[in-house]
Parts: C-alpha cells; structure tokens; sequence
C-alpha cells in the first residue's frame, strides 16, 4: 500500500536537503508517493503568508509530512512556520532522538538521549502584550491536560524503545504554580509506568549534569521554552544540529523536520550536509512502519560516515550534497 507524504522543501539549503532526502527514502525502498508543496518567503509576494492554507490543508490531508529548514522572516510580523504548524495542526509533542554517530567529531561519547519536549504552551506559545510603551509581558500558560499528554507520550515511547528512565525537566523551585503543575502532573503519569524509573532535575542543573555526564540520562520531558533550549544543548553534545532530526507528533498525524537553519549563504552551491533531514526521513519511515527501510538507510548512513569519502565539508570532508546522499544509497544496497 503507497503511503501519500507532503514534502515541503524549504527555502535556503531546503531544496537542496529536501531532494537528497526524498532521493534516499524513496531508495529505501518504502511505497511512499510525494506530494511536493512550496512554504516560506518565496510565498508571501504570491499568497501573503509564508504558509498558505493549502499546505495545512495537504497534510491535514496525508497526515504525514517532511519539510527542509524555512526561513522565519524578521520584522514583518510573520510568525514562524514551524510554530504555526505545531499549533495549527496540534502537533504537541517535539521528539528529537539525540546519539552519537560514527565519526562525527563530538567532545563526548555513549550519548543516546530523546527529548520529549511538550509543544502547544508555555512562553514559547507567544501570548504577550505591551503594558504601555515601556513594558511588554508574556503570559506563561501550563496546563494539565498537555502535561499529562506529553508525560504519557514520554514514558510510552521509553517502554516502546525498550528505555528504563524519564527524566521531568522544570524550574518548579520558583515557579511553583506552572511548572510546579507540569511536575505534578507527568509525576501522576509516571504512576502507570512502575517499570520505567522516573526522576526529575531543575532546568539550570540538569543543562549542568548534561554537559558533565550526559551518558547517564535516557529520555527527558520537558515543558515547551526549556525543550527548545535544552534540546539544542544535547545536539551539541552529539555534533551539532546538522545530524540533528525532529519530529512534531500529534493524534492526527506528524511533521517531522531537519531543526537547523535555512543557511542561505550557502544555497545551490551543493556544500549542505544533508544528514539531519535524512535522519528525519529515518524517523518518519519508524512511525510510518517500515522499520525494514529506516534499517537499511541506517546502514547507508553509517557506512558512508566510516568510509567518509562521501562527507560534506562540515563534517570534514569535500563531498557535495548530492554525492553524500548517492553514497549513501550505494551503501544501502
């Protein structure tokens, strides 16, 4: 049975990523029919917002899509894309599987990390207002009901992955009311896990334990603000956004994405490293259910980091994009 995916390629490197990607999925082998629609700056001249209602409308439609790195325009007073398809489509869980490849250079080794990160509230939703003209304020809103969500999402995904510990993420010291209710509440889920230790960290020591012995953490949940942050902080740990994938999961279907930027000094010129939207395609066959597929791309991967004859220059290497992503094909043979 063909799957229908939506491909939003960007704008930047986004084509450029996009293709070698589209190029090493289809080649997995997975039945997948791509529905390509366009997203961005180069949309607003022609529909007046960097995301029209047609490309909502498409993965609404096919409840699965990929999209390359889109540039968030400064100073227009449009919001990001990213943001605006997490919450139109209610993707409320950010899952980003963090790990050590071969390879790649990093300061530290044995790191294997998913962060959970809850993504519809919180200060990063947006809500804020000016008081007067010399004042602005952002409205932090937590609730039960995405706490809880986005802890049951946690600890099913550690007892799916076979993984033995969730880590609650928050700053409920000060904030005794907000996150002080986001602990409670995944605290509440944890109850039905008794298989799965659970534990929990202030924000500020938890950024401090993952740059000292990150090795030791399995999967973190987090409210939305500190997600994004800390999240960042451990594709540090692992060499960088550029082998970073993402996924935005919701009841109704799924998005996932590379999460680095759209890096338009470098644009058409073959130079991107296409890994983390490879890595995401990764992800998408697993939820999609070809495990078969997302094995043999992962093995395409590694090969090709061992061999690194075919690495872009980032990682050290003089290959362009395209090369990359044909090696890594070569090697899933």
């Amino acid at each position: 049975m063909t799957i229908k995916v939506t491909l939003i390629p960007g704008d930047g490197i986004g084509p450029e990523v996009s293709s070698a990607t589209q190029k090493v999925i289809t080649a997995s082998g997975a039945p997948i029919d791509w529905e390509i629609v366009e997203a961005g700056e180069a949309c607003i001249a022609k529909y007046g917002t960097p995301l029209p209602e047609h490309v909502l409308e498409t993965v609404r439609s096919n409840k699965v899509a990929i999209k390359g790195p889109i540039t968030t325009p400064v100073g227009k007073g449009f919001r990001s894309v990213n943001v605006a398809l997490r919450q139109q489509l209610q993707l409320y869980a950010n899952v980003r599987h963090l790990r050590n490849l071969p390879n790649v250079p990093s300061r530290y080794s044995n790191v294997d990390i998913v962060v959970v990160r809850e993504n519809t509230e919180d200060l990063y939703a947006g809500i804020e207002h000016m008081v007067g003209r010399n004042a602005a304020e952002s409205i932090k809103v937590i609730t039960r009901e995405a706490s809880e969500r986005i802890g049951r999402y946690a600890f099913d995904l550690a007892r799916k992955e076979g993984r033995k510990r969730v880590t609650i993420v928050h700053k409920a010291n000060i904030m005794k009311l907000s996150d002080g209710l986001f602990l409670e509440s995944v605290r509440s889920v944890a109850k039905d896990y008794p298989d799965i230790e659970c534990d929990d960290r202030i924000v500020d020591a938890m950024c401090m334990n993952l740059v000292q012995t990150p090795e030791q953490y399995d999967v973190l949940v987090l409210p939305n603000l500190y997600g994004d942050i800390v999240s960042d902080l451990v594709a540090g740990l692992v060499g960088g956004l550029g082998v970073a994938p993402g996924a935005n999961i919701g009841e109704m279907g799924a998005v996932f994405e590379a999460v680095h930027g759209s890096a338009p000094q470098i644009a058409g010129q073959n130079l991107a490293n296409p890994l983390a939207m490879i890595l995401s395609g990764v992800e998408m066959l697993k939820y999609l259910g070809f495990t078969e597929e997302a094995k043999r791309v992962e093995k395409g991967i590694e090969h090709v980091l061992l061999q690194r004859d075919y690495i872009t220059p980032d990682l050290g290497g003089k290959a362009g994009t395209r090369e990359m992503a044909s090696a890594i094909i070569e090697a899933m043979v």
